[in-house]
């Protein structure tokens, strides 16, 4: 049997159309499914929306709409954004379904029985964007760091979670689960400092599951959000669950580093493996937001450019760093990269491998691409790293097809030589630009398997296709 591999990213909230950061994050975990699907594992990938956020219901009240009805309406531009940016996800949760439900309130109730549950009154600060508590420690300048506004004051008869109850075990289990490390040193410390207990329930709220045996309250909106992990999985919980891989922005590390292992722990359920959390997309340095007003619709990129041009532009940032984007980068990664670069290369050896044959050779070529090297880049999730060295394989073709000039030799080894690196190319770039590789495949005639990397290329009949990446002006 094949090697299970649960993938994951955050469920996004539909106050507001998508913005280019939920792409980024759609693309990274679909690239990394993608690959593992590749490599033979029994890939589950999960991806979705939050519905059940009390900032719908606001939003919803100030667009003059039922919840219901604008719900439903972004919801849809969501599922849109996964279909158009070709992911490949075997699943779309949306926290509103029933059986959602279920799984938080049979979840929330395990805890409650192992008596980590207790009711109480909370004051503090909130955050209604974040739909979250802070205390001044972490506010910069009195504001909220994600939304930059101040926090309201409330106070409130709430149930809590005994959060700081599972400090030590926290502080075992964050080195080896949250990559990168920079992300591990943003919540050891404050674990290390004071952990405390956290508010799990919202008294009043018009929309959210209602808590067991108590419906004058809610679930917190998180706890209900974070739960969507192992709902989502439905009857494939127990083949699927634990998840291998969380992929999600900088801005939510400390609930899923911290509040979501310790849900399970008390819970009694295994902890996930990997919590990958990337760094933000910025516009000249500042972050996009729908909150801040200065985001990039993914949808309307779309409506200009293919799924994989967009794909491939995104997947060329940092993972974990932030990076700037925009229209223009976009433009100079396509151009610059994908037509100069890899539809150069694939346009030259097509004509002149339907102009003069191939003959099967040693190839000498294929031996220069750093398989071991793009592996490692991929298991430790630096998807950027990887185009950067299969980029560079393809510099390497280019030169060596400058070097032979099979134009004037007609030599059918040299082309052949290409040809097979080409396979080997496609087959590596497969996760980022998959309709493309596709082409490149029938074009040349091979599968898209791993395995094929390493398999001489079959000597059939290739002719010049039309042009992959026609220049943008």
């Amino acid at each position: 049997m094949a090697k299970k591999f649960y993938i994951t990213t955050a469920i996004d909230y539909v106050n507001a159309k998508p913005h280019i950061g939920h792409a980024f994050e759609k693309v990274l975990a679909d690239a990394l499914a993608r690959y593992h699907r590749l490599k033979g594992r029994d890939v589950f990938f999960l991806t979705g929306v939050d519905e059940n956020a009390q900032k719908n219901v606001e939003a919803a009240e100030k667009a003059g709409i039922s919840t219901k009805e604008f719900i439903d309406t972004n919801s849809q531009f969501f599922i849109k954004l996964c279909k158009e940016l070709n992911l490949s996800h075997d699943d779309f949760i949306k926290t509103t379904a029933k059986e959602h439900s279920k799984v938080v309130q049979k979840i929330i109730k395990k805890i409650y029985d192992n008596g980590d549950i207790y009711k109480d009154t909370y004051k503090g600060l909130y955050c209604v964007g974040c739909e979250a508590y802070y205390t001044e420690k972490d506010l910069i300048e009195g504001k909220c760091p994600e939304h930059k506004k101040e926090p309201e004051l409330r106070e409130e008869e709430a149930y809590f979670f005994k959060l700081s109850k599972y400090k030590k075990e926290l502080l075992k289990i964050i080195p080896k689960y949250v990559t990168p490390k920079s992300k591990q040193n943003e919540v050891i410390p404050r674990i290390k400092e004071e952990l405390k207990d956290i508010c799990i329930s919202r008294k009043g709220a018009k929309l959210g599951i209602d808590f067991p045996e108590d419906n004058d309250f809610k679930i917190w909106v998180w706890v209900d959000a974070l739960i969507n992990y192992i709902s989502g999985l439905k009857n494939k919980e127990s083949k699927y669950w634990p998840a291998d891989i969380h992929v999600i922005g900088k801005g939510i590390n400390w609930f899923h580093s911290v509040i979501w292992p310790a849900i399970l722990l008390s819970a009694g359920y295994k902890l996930p493996e990997k919590l990958l959390v990337h760094g933000y997309l910025n516009i000249k340095g500042e972050k996009m937001s729908k909150s801040l007003g200065n985001v990039i619709d993914p949808l309307k990129l779309l409506e200009k450019y293919s799924s994989d041009t967009i794909r491939y532009s995104l997947l060329r940032c940092s993972v974990f760093e932030d990076s700037d984007y925009s229209e223009k980068i976009l433009i100079d990664r396509y151009n610059n990269e994908l037509a100069n670069k890899l539809g150069n290369l694939v346009s030259r050896v097509s004509a002149l491998a339907e102009k003069y044959g191939l003959e099967k050779t040693e190839t000498k070529l294929v031996k220069k691409l750093e398989l071991k090297k793009i592996e490692k880049y991929f298991e430790s999730y630096e998807l950027d790293k990887v185009l950067g060295e299969i980029f560079s394989f393809v510099d390497k073709c280019n030169l060596y097809v400058q070097d032979k000039k099979p134009w004037e030799s007609g030599d059918k080894k040299v082309l052949y030589e290409v040809a097979d690196s080409i396979k080997a190319i496609s087959i590596l770039l497969y996760p980022f630009i998959p309709e493309t590789c596709e082409k490149i495949a029938k074009q040349f005639g091979f599968e898209i398997k791993y395995g094929n990397i390493n398999k001489l290329l079959k000597v059939g009949k290739i002719k010049k296709g039309k042009i992959l990446f026609e220049k943008i002006k």
